[in-house]
Parts: C-alpha cells; sequence; structure tokens
C-alpha cells in the first residue's frame, strides 16, 4: 500500500496539465443595474383566484394543478433529479458487492491448471465479497454532488414555475372565456336589432318611405349580423376547449364547463413599481440561478478529472475446483490494497470535456440574464398595461353611454321618419364597437391584472422568504 501511495506526488505532478485559459466569457447582469424600486411587492396568498368569486373557476384550478401534463412533466423532472442525487450522493460512499458462481468447465492442460485437472471438465466455484471506495481526494465526488443538489433544486424550482404559469393559464383562459360569453350576448342583441330593423324598413317601404335598396341594405346587414353571432359563439367553444386542455382533460370535459360568473375587478394584490424583491419571487430566476451553480459545480467535476482517481479495494472468499473442497479453510482467499488510476494520453478527452463544462457556464449564465430581463420586461410592460386600460375605461364609460343614447335617438328619428336609413345604421355600428369594447377593456384589465401578479412571482415564496416568515 506505501508503494502506491508513494506514486502519489507524482501522479498528482502529472495532473497539474489542468488546462489554462480556459474561462467562462459570460458575466451575471448585476441586480442594482436592473431599476427595481425600493419597495417589496404585496404578500399574495395561495389560492389567488379565489378572490375573482366564481366556484367553477376553483374546481377547474384543482382539476388543472391535478391533471395538467406539462405539470406532470414538471414532476417527472423533478424525480428525475431527485434520483441523481441520491445516485451522486451514493458515491461517497464505500460499496459492498456479494459475487457467487459455479461454473461445469473444461482447463486447459497447457495452462496454469496442473494435474490432474488440467485437460479435464470440472466444477469451478467462487464465493467472494468486494470492497471499494473511492477516496475524494480532490473534491470530484462532492463537486459532483453540488451540481446534482442544484440541479434538484433548478427542478423543484420549474416545478414551481410550471405550476404558477399553469394557474395564471387557467385564470386567463377562463377570464378569455367570459368574455367570449359577453361578446356572444353582443352579436346575438345586434343580430336582434339589425332584425327589427329589417322589419322597420320593410313597413318603411310599404308606407312609400323607402325603396328596396334600403330593405336590401338591412337584410344585408342582418346576415353580417349572423355571421358575427356564429363566429362569437365558435370563439365560446374554442375556450372551452383550451379549457379542457389545461386541466388535462378532452371532449367528454365540454358540457361541464359552463358560463363564467366572474367578479372581474375583483382587487388583486398588486405592485404600482417595479418591487425589489422581484428576483427573488420568481421560481424560473431561482431555477436559473441554480443551473448556474450546478455548471459552476460541473466545472469542478471536470477539473478534477485531471487528477487521479485513489481506491481503496478489498476482497474474501472462497475458490475451489470441485463442490466438496469449496468451504474449506485452504480454498480461502482474501487481500486488499489502494489502486490508482491516471489518465496520461486520452487524445484531448479530458480537455473537452472542460472547455464543455466552461460552456455549460456561459450558456447558464446567459439563461440567467435573459430571464431576469424578461422578468423586467413582463413586470414593466404589465404595469404599463394596467395603467393604460384603467384611463381607457374611464374614457370608454363616456363613450359607451354616448353611443347608447345616439343608438335609441337615430332609432327613434327613423322610426318617425324623421332621419334617413345611413344615419341609423352609423349610429348602430358605433354602439356595437362599444359594448364589444367594453366588454374587451374589463376583460383586458383584469388579464393584465393576473400577467403582473405571474410577472412578479405569483405565491410563490422562496426558501429564504418562507425561513423568514416563520422566525
Amino acid at each position: 500500500m506505501k508503494h502506491a501511495l508513494a506514486a502519489l506526488p507524482f501522479a498528482a505532478l502529472l495532473a497539474a496539465c489542468v488546462p489554462g485559459g480556459i474561462v467562462p466569457q459570460q458575466t451575471e447582469i448585476p441586480d442594482n443595474t436592473l431599476g427595481l424600486g425600493n419597495e417589496p411587492a404585496p404578500r399574495i396568498e395561495t389560492g389567488w383566484w379565489t378572490g375573482f368569486g366564481d366556484p367553477a373557476l376553483d374546481r377547474l384550478m384543482a382539476d388543472a394543478l391535478a391533471h395538467n401534463p406539462t405539470l406532470g412533466e414538471a414532476l417527472a423532472r423533478l424525480r428525475a433529479a431527485k434520483a441523481d442525487m441520491e445516485e451522486a450522493n451514493a458515491q461517497l460512499y464505500p460499496h459492498v458487492n456479494f459475487n457467487a458462481q459455479d461454473e461445469y468447465t473444461r482447463f486447459s492442460n497447457r495452462y496454469i491448471i496442473p494435474p490432474p485437472f488440467g485437460g479435464t471438465y470440472q466444477w469451478y466455484g467462487t464465493i467472494e465479497g468486494d470492497f471499494s471506495w473511492e477516496l475524494d481526494f480532490w473534491g470530484k465526488q462532492a463537486a459532483a454532488l453540488d451540481r446534482a443538489k442544484s440541479l434538484q433544486a433548478s427542478a423543484y424550482l420549474d416545478h414551481d414555475a410550471a405550476r404558477l404559469a399553469i394557474s395564471g393559464a387557467v385564470v386567463q383562459t377562463y377570464v378569455n372565456l367570459d368574455r367570449a360569453y359577453k361578446l356572444a350576448d353582443i352579436a346575438a342583441q345586434t343580430e336582434r336589432d339589425r332584425a327589427g330593423t329589417v322589419t322597420l324598413t320593410k313597413r318603411r317601404v310599404t308606407d312609400g318611405i323607402d325603396s328596396k335598396v334600403e330593405e336590401q341594405e338591412a337584410e344585408a346587414l342582418l346576415a353580417q349580423a349572423s355571421q358575427a353571432r356564429i363566429a362569437a359563439d365558435s370563439e365560446r367553444d374554442i375556450m372551452v376547449h383550451a379549457l379542457a386542455a389545461l386541466i388535462g382533460r378532452g371532449a367528454d370535459a365540454f358540457a361541464g364547463i359552463g358560463r363564467p360568473s366572474l367578479k372581474l375587478d375583483a382587487a388583486l394584490p398588486l405592485p404600482h413599481a417595479l418591487p425589489a424583491d422581484l428576483l427573488s419571487r420568481r421560481p424560473d430566476i431561482l431555477a436559473a440561478q441554480a443551473r448556474v451553480d450546478a455548471a459552476l459545480s460541473g466545472r469542478k467535476v471536470a477539473k478534477a478529472a485531471f487528477y487521479p482517481d485513489v481506491d481503496l479495494l478489498a476482497s474474501a472468499g472462497w475458490a475451489a475446483i470441485g463442490l466438496g473442497p469449496l468451504f474449506k479453510p485452504e480454498s480461502a482467499q482474501y487481500g486488499g490494497g489502494p489502486a490508482i488510476h491516471l489518465p496520461l494520453f486520452d487524445a484531448g478527452q479530458l480537455r473537452a470535456q472542460y472547455t464543455g463544462a466552461v460552456a455549460d457556464i456561459d450558456y447558464a449564465v446567459a439563461d440567467y440574464n435573459g430571464t431576469i430581463t424578461q422578468a423586467v420586461k413582463d413586470t414593466s410592460d404589465a404595469l404599463t398595461r394596467i395603467r393604460s386600460l384603467q384611463n381607457q375605461r374611464v374614457e370608454h364609460e363616456h363613450e359607451l353611454a354616448a353611443a347608447e343614447n345616439a343608438f335609441r335617438l337615430a332609432r327613434t328619428r327613423y322610426r318617425t321618419g324623421l332621419s334617413n336609413q345611413i344615419t341609423l345604421f352609423d349610429a348602430e355600428n358605433v354602439v356595437f364597437e362599444a359594448r364589444q369594447g367594453e366588454v374587451s377593456l374589463a376583460s383586458d384589465s383584469a388579464i393584465q391584472r393576473v400577467t403582473l401578479l405571474l410577472a412578479v412571482g405569483g405565491d410563490f415564496q422562496s426558501a429564504t422568504s418562507l425561513q423568514s416568515a416563520s422566525r
């Protein structure tokens, strides 16, 4: 054993050829350059979607979080990452194996087996226990375990990010279903209004006030309204299909998804500026950071591969020709000692692996930078859109009221012969678009509030936040 250990300094000297000059090219964006504010984001409770006051939405959310295929994929990746971590942890400990075999063999009479066994057929049996322990002189196994732990952490966070994305998608799709129902109502009302206009125009033609031209124009607009109503009904059905897919169901679920009864203006706890704790509130950012940590540990593993592997080996058991003497004392065999493995020439394989590990760091850092800049953009965009929609809704209230009044007046004047058909159609188109705009602005406002909630991390809390809250 001392001869093997004496070779360690020489082996380490040979391993000093770890490549230099191969360093990462990417650096993480400093937090203080992102323009984050001074106030933290408000606390968002688990089950924030219940604030919309629709029990059907709550049931759909429960189904989605239990059966959505994307979340199932994230859970599978999480289990795989946990298994990898356990495997890496197992490499730190000794391994013991039991081996036994009994083989009917013809022994060569020109080899090491002496007479009377040479050239004969005999049973050859071995029973042996093996012990091996790779000593982690250079920290390779510890680095591999750190890498596996970081990847497991990123898998946990990816699962949280998937859960957050799915919950947001369910709410936003449900809001769009509510929008589709309301737009279908408007389309149906417009169809009825135009059917009434056709009846009124025919009466005016009979009275000699209008001609067949006006009647045909009214009927053409009625056909357009019918097409719009059919399209609106189709869009409503498409939203039902989307919800069914989100909850991991097929066409059997369509009939069970009814009309929403949402409180669209229900308040959500949202920030008014970029929150100071944005980077610690989003699971996708923390997952990207965990992948950077994993890549850094991967480089340590690749570097340690240039140094010798040192193992402690031992074995004990029995070996004999023939079954009778197998367990006799003179058939016992045992031994142990160190083993050293050092790559001297590998045609550049280890250098390539080290270069790849450094490239993995660059990839992970670039992914992290892209994730945080997208987070800042998502949050800023949502804040801007919410402010814009708030102002638009104030102005639209006046627009809708004026359009409704103008339509009622135009219809009355047309009925009494004081106005022509063109004025009525113009007023009808304006009120139709204003009604649609009211529904869309209300829906867009709710969707953007959900978008902002997701952009700041929703109800996710990092381990640090949870520890602080428990103190």
